[in-house]
């Protein structure tokens, strides 16, 4: 980036020849608190649903019924997803809609039994993510866990933190696995996916330190004619290489931005790739989404 430019995420700009922004001072966020459990990516290994790490990561056995989930969007990504589903945030260029990270450590009330980052992505604005969240948990009164759905592809010395928030307090890190093949992954979201590989391996290290809850959640959407079986068979094994029993959840797709004259996932592609998942090794293998797969292909 040149002097005073705008980085690809939106929110980086070059400044008196440093990259700044999105830092605790403020990033472009908004939030919301959802009714635990909730539609979440991990919801099938999560303490807020199965009383998985009960009774230190829940106290209550089954779900987590008249508590909330905080649920945090930054309005930034460095992928450009074909699909995204939360495209509209590109729409809004507005410095104005920044909060500090203090504010988000503020929405947290008794009630709140979890926050998850999600967006966009939380990792061109991760210094506010884990500045928040370290506030949040800093004062909590009983359990409070901290998660990510991200496309992992950040550096190591934030993914270290992300890690270690998520490890302390119960929580998770969820890498969306868009695709295997390196063409396929750059034709869906215009970047290549090595960093997401090298860094699901490294947390898939760390994961040793807490088998329950798992730390580590993998998940694939299931583009039709571009996320196959064959693609989920690699992810597949790639996990498997890593260790057979992370969680990995199959997505249905539906249309949207521009990929919108797409049909949705059918119920026999997720059914194929499935079986794929398992074939390859894997233990823990979820199709999610199913109110949204189609009857036939």
């Amino acid at each position: 980036m040149g002097e005073g430019e705008v980085g690809y995420c939106g929110v980086r700009r070059a400044v008196g020849g440093e990259v700044v922004g999105g830092d605790a001072e403020g990033a472009r966020s908004s939030w919301y608190l959802d009714p635990l459990p909730t539609n979440c990516v991990a919801s099938w290994v999560c303490p807020a649903e199965t009383s998985a790490g009960y009774p230190k990561w829940t106290d209550v056995r089954g779900p987590e019924y008249g508590y909330y989930n905080l649920a945090v969007f930054y309005e930034a990504c460095n992928f450009n997803c074909l699909y995204c589903q939360n495209w509209h945030f590109r729409q809004v260029r507005d410095d104005s809609r920044a909060r500090s990270a203090e504010e988000l450590a503020a929405a947290v009330n008794p009630r709140t039994r979890c926050i998850c980052h999600f967006g966009g992505d939380p990792g061109p604005q991760v210094e506010h993510a884990v500045a928040a969240s370290r506030a949040a948990l800093a004062r909590r009164q009983g359990i409070l866990r901290v998660c990510w759905e991200t496309n992992g592809a950040v550096g190591r010395r934030p993914l270290r933190e992300m890690t270690e928030v998520s490890l302390d307090s119960g929580g998770c890190l969820k890498f969306d696995l868009k695709a295997w093949d390196g063409g396929i992954h750059r034709a869906l979201t215009g970047a290549d996916n090595e960093a997401t590989r090298r860094n699901f391996a490294w947390v898939a290290e760390q994961a040793r330190r807490r088998p329950e809850p798992p730390l580590l959640v993998g998940s694939t959407l299931l583009v039709p004619g571009y996320v196959d079986e064959e693609e989920v068979r690699e992810i597949a094994r790639f996990i498997v290489s890593l260790s057979e029993a992370i969680p990995y959840s199959l997505l249905a797709f539906h249309p949207d931005y521009y990929l919108h004259d797409l049909p949705v996932t059918s119920r026999e592609q997720a059914e194929r790739c499935e079986r794929a998942a398992r074939e390859a090794g894997l233990k823990n293998v979820h199709i999610g989404n199913v109110h949204l797969l189609g009857a036939g292909e």
